[in-house]
């Protein structure tokens, strides 16, 4: 049985001899043939050397050929900055200002979907017999707020119904750019639409499940598998989201794996991802992969599940760590030795806090994955720093990526246990949502009025 065979039967909710394994390889794929995420993603030959050179080193079931939620974005309108190191962001937002009436067009032959079809042609036709492709599309609701901004949260509450009529817009888009992959040779569609998981679950109810169950639809009338693809803490939507269309839910190390699995078992879905991506795959050593391998394959058992890191990977990811857990996966002995190791404990006493009672400034740490690649990070951090510009030099705001050693020890240190999350002078305000405009400036205000009173 190929390891495309068996990430089928996994997605299906089938038992399998083992677990299928996808590495998420987006920008990391230029990283292994030493190219930037810039070249990278604006090159359909980068795309395929960087895939075939995953697939020689991973040993994979499966594979995106591209992770860039920006795609669809750039062709509606969207500027994006781009970045050496990571997928570009998104940096203006058409529909913010626009008439209700306006819609911009969509052209699933302009921007980089050529690029992307071309690539997914090549792939399908040397690796398509033996890894499933992925074929990732930007979910609605986040596809949404690149299109209106963070006006979007306001907006579901002030006029919920011009959100709809964005969102509806963007399940259209949803569904050609689905075609484009399943038409090329896409074996599984990925909805990814991390900005869920800032949502409450009423929310969630009234904007979201209608429109991905279209997709979800949709895509299943085109005889393809779907998963619906949340990384951040999303678990006060899990039940919801496996009660939506698809066939398979991931989910990040935010969320609790067996919670997942229970419920997935639940609604009939298969379930995925929960390896840890910065602490153990991008920081730590091939014994921590090992170890978070393990304890992924232990929790998901042997039917439906699918191993795979919660988001596309870092550039910067070690080699060494990622060819760790493919010995897990395809070892039975490395299964027992995985077991056996002791954990390796990451020190960080080279980290410190500031002195928060004593500093005049308020000062708003933010701990995010890397507001340069993550949406909601990104978003977050766009909302801080609106609120505190008005405050001058009263507020301080700093970003703390835990993509480094440095960011880390700061989650580790304010007891920061989701990403991302707003500390206010030292304290966990925000975990995992991104607050209104006027509930994050009144708690900042709130802290300076309190450190006057202090004086």
């Amino acid at each position: 049985m190929s390891g495309k065979e068996i990430l089928l039967k996994a997605i299906r909710n089938e038992p399998t001899p083992r677990p299928p394994w996808v590495p998420f390889v987006g920008v990391h794929g230029g990283k292994i043939i030493g190219a930037t995420a810039r070249d990278y993603l604006q090159s359909s030959d980068l795309i395929v050397r960087g895939l075939n050179r995953a697939a020689e080193l991973y040993q994979p079931d499966g594979l995106p050929i591209v992770f860039d939620l920006q795609l669809e974005a750039e062709v509606l309108g969207c500027p994006v900055r781009w970045a050496d190191d990571a997928p570009p962001s998104v940096t203006g937002h058409p529909l913010a200002d626009a008439p209700d009436d306006q819609m911009p067009t969509f052209d699933p032959a302009g921007g980089r979907f050529p690029i992307v079809v071309e690539a997914t042609r090549t792939l399908r036709k040397q690796l398509g017999d033996s890894v499933a492709l992925y074929g990732l599309i930007t979910g609605p609701f986040t596809l949404g707020l690149h299109l209106l901004g963070t006006h979007i949260f306001l907006e579901m509450f002030s006029r919920p119904d011009r959100v709809q009529q964005v969102l509806d817009y963007c399940v259209e888009v949803g569904c050609r750019t689905a075609d484009l992959y399943i038409d090329n040779g896409a074996d599984v569609v990925a909805v990814v639409d991390p900005m869920t998981s800032q949502i409450s679950p009423d929310h969630f109810a009234t904007f979201v499940t209608d429109h991905v169950n279209v997709l979800f639809d949709h895509i299943r009338q085109r005889k393809a598998h779907s998963s619906l693809f949340v990384c951040g803490n999303a678990t006060r939507n899990l039940e919801l989201m496996c009660r939506t269309h698809c066939d398979n839910v991931s989910i990040d190390e935010n969320i609790d794996l067996g919670q997942l699995r229970e419920l997935a078992g639940t609604h009939g879905k298969s379930f995925g991802g929960n390896l840890k991506l910065t602490t153990v795959l991008l920081l730590g050593g091939p014994q921590n992969a090992k170890r978070d391998a393990i304890r992924c394959i232990d929790t998901g058992g042997e039917r439906g599940f699918i191993l795979a890191p919660g988001c596309d990977l870092p550039y910067a990811t070690p080699e060494a760590n990622l060819q760790a857990v493919a010995t897990v996966v395809h070892d039975p002995y490395q299964q027992q030795v995985a077991r056996a190791l002791a954990p390796v404990e990451q020190s960080f006493e080279d980290v410190s806090l500031p002195d928060y009672a004593n500093d005049p400034r308020v000062i708003v740490d933010i701990i995010t994955l890397d507001s340069a690649s993550c949406a909601p990070c990104q978003y977050m951090v766009d909302a801080v720093v609106r609120a505190a510009r008005a405050m001058g030099d009263k507020v301080l705001v700093r970003e703390h990526k835990i993509t480094t050693q440095s960011g880390l020890g700061h989650m580790a240190k304010l007891g920061v246990g989701q990403i991302p999350t707003i500390c206010i002078d030292g304290h966990v305000a925000f975990p995992s949502i991104i607050p209104d405009m006027k509930t994050l400036t009144e708690a900042i205000i709130e802290r300076i009025e309190a450190k006057g009173e202090e004086k």
